[in-house]
C-alpha cells in the first residue's frame, strides 16, 4: 500500500508572489478565510412548495395542503430566504385569527401550529436542498403555540350503544357503518389505518389485521372471530382486488375520510349530545385504550395503540415494557367476550 507525499510547504517567494497578486486584485487573506461559496439564487413560494408537496407522504399533503396554499397566497413571489422569523410569526397570527370558525375551535391555536409546522416543513427540504443555509431557517427560531390538553375522553358504555344503534338504524348505508365503528371500538385504529386496510392484509386463521397508520408504521391488530367474518364477508359482497382498499361503498367504490363526516353528522342529528361534544371516530380509540389501560395496564395499552418508542412520555422505560401481540390478543378476547387463537390462557 502507497502513501501520498506530504506537499513541502511554499517559501517565501511563492508567499510573496500570492500576496502581490492578492494586492493588486484588491483582496487581503482575510476576505479568503470569510468567503462564502456562491448560492443559486432561492427559489420562491411559489416554485418550490409545489415540490415540496410531491416529496412527503401523503397524509403529510392532506394535512399541510391548505397551510401551503396560504403561504403561497401570501408569499408566493418572495424567496425562501427573504422572510424573517418576525415576519413567519406575524402570518401564524394571521393565520390564527382568520381561521375557518368550529365549534370545536381553539382559538385558531391548531391554525397557527400547522402553519408553522407546515413553514418548516418546506425550509427543511430546502436546508437539504442546499438553497439555504440551517442557520437561515426562520420558520425554526419561531415557536409553536402551546398545545391545549385533549377534550377527548372515553364514551360511556351506554352511550356508545346509543352511538351503534343510530349507526345501524339509519343512513343510507347502514351495515357499512356499523362495521366502520366495530373496527374502530375493536382496533382503536386511526381512520387512516382504516382507509389503507386491503384484503391482502386479513390472516383470517389467526383472526389478525395488518394496519398502515401515519407515520408509515405497519402492525398486525388482533380482531375478533365476528370481526374477521364481517370483513370477509364486506369483500365478497363489495369485491376489491388484494392491493386496494377494502371499505368501499355499494358501487364499488372506495370510501374516504367524507364516510366519517356524513356518518357523525347523521349521529349528530339523531343524538344532540354527539353534536355539542364534537363526538368523532378518534373518541372511540380513547374509549377502548382507556379500558385497555385501565384493565390490562400501560403496556398492554401502549401496544393496543400501537405507538411507538419514539415518544418521550415515559423515557426509556418502554423499551423494557413492550407487550406480546398474544396480551393485546388477551385483552382483545376480553374486551369482546370471544376467543381469540392467540390469547394467552
Amino acid at each position: 500500500m502507497t502513501t501520498q507525499p506530504t506537499p513541502a510547504p511554499p517559501d517565501q517567494a511563492d508567499l510573496d508572489a500570492a500576496l502581490l497578486l492578492l494586492s493588486r486584485l484588491g483582496i487581503s487573506p482575510a476576505d479568503l478565510q470569510h468567503a462564502a461559496p456562491a448560492r443559486p439564487p432561492a427559489p420562491t413560494f411559489a416554485e418550490y412548495i409545489p415540490v415540496v408537496s410531491q416529496a412527503v407522504s401523503v397524509g403529510t399533503r392532506r394535512v399541510y395542503s391548505s397551510y401551503w396554499n396560504r403561504i403561497v397566497e401570501h408569499w408566493g413571489q418572495r424567496r425562501l430566504d427573504e422572510p424573517t422569523p418576525t415576519e413567519v410569526k406575524q402570518l401564524s397570527e394571521y393565520v390564527k385569527t382568520h381561521t375557518v370558525a368550529r365549534r370545536n375551535a381553539r382559538g385558531g391555536r391548531s391554525a397557527a401550529e400547522h402553519l408553522i409546522a407546515a413553514l418548516r416543513c418546506a425550509y427543511n427540504h430546502a436546508v437539504a436542498d442546499g438553497l439555504i443555509a440551517e442557520a437561515d431557517n426562520p420558520a425554526s427560531k419561531v415557536a409553536k403555540p402551546r398545545r391545549l390538553p385533549t377534550t377527548r375522553r372515553a364514551v360511556p358504555d351506554t352511550r356508545l350503544t346509543e352511538i351503534n344503534h343510530i349507526a345501524a338504524s339509519t343512513g343510507d348505508d347502514p351495515v357499512l357503518d356499523s362495521l366502520l365503528l366495530r373496527l374502530h371500538t375493536e382496533t382503536a385504529c386511526r381512520r387512516g389505518g382504516a382507509l389503507a386496510l386491503r384484503p391482502a392484509d386479513l390472516d383470517p386463521d389467526q383472526c389478525l389485521i395488518l394496519l398502515h397508520e401515519k407515520g408509515e408504521t405497519v402492525r398486525w391488530q388482533p380482531v375478533s372471530p365476528t370481526l374477521m367474518r364481517h370483513l370477509r364477508q364486506h369483500v365478497e359482497e363489495r369485491p376489491a382486488p388484494p392491493g386496494t382498499r377494502l371499505l368501499r361503498y355499494r358501487n364499488g367504490q372506495p370510501i374516504t375520510y367524507r364516510r366519517y363526516d356524513y356518518l357523525w353528522q347523521r349521529i349528530g342529528r339523531h343524538l344532540p349530545w354527539v353534536a355539542t361534544q364534537q363526538i368523532s371516530t378518534h373518541w372511540l380509540r380513547h374509549t377502548t385504550l382507556t379500558w385497555v389501560e385501565r384493565t390490562f395496564g400501560y403496556a398492554v395499552a401502549r401496544e393496543y395503540a400501537g405507538h411507538t418508542d419514539s415518544g418521550s412520555d415515559a423515557g426509556t422505560t418502554t423499551t423494557y415494557i413492550r407487550a406480546s401481540l398474544h396480551e393485546v390478543a388477551a385483552a382483545l378476547a376480553a374486551l369482546t367476550g370471544e376467543p381469540h387463537p392467540l390469547a394467552l390462557g
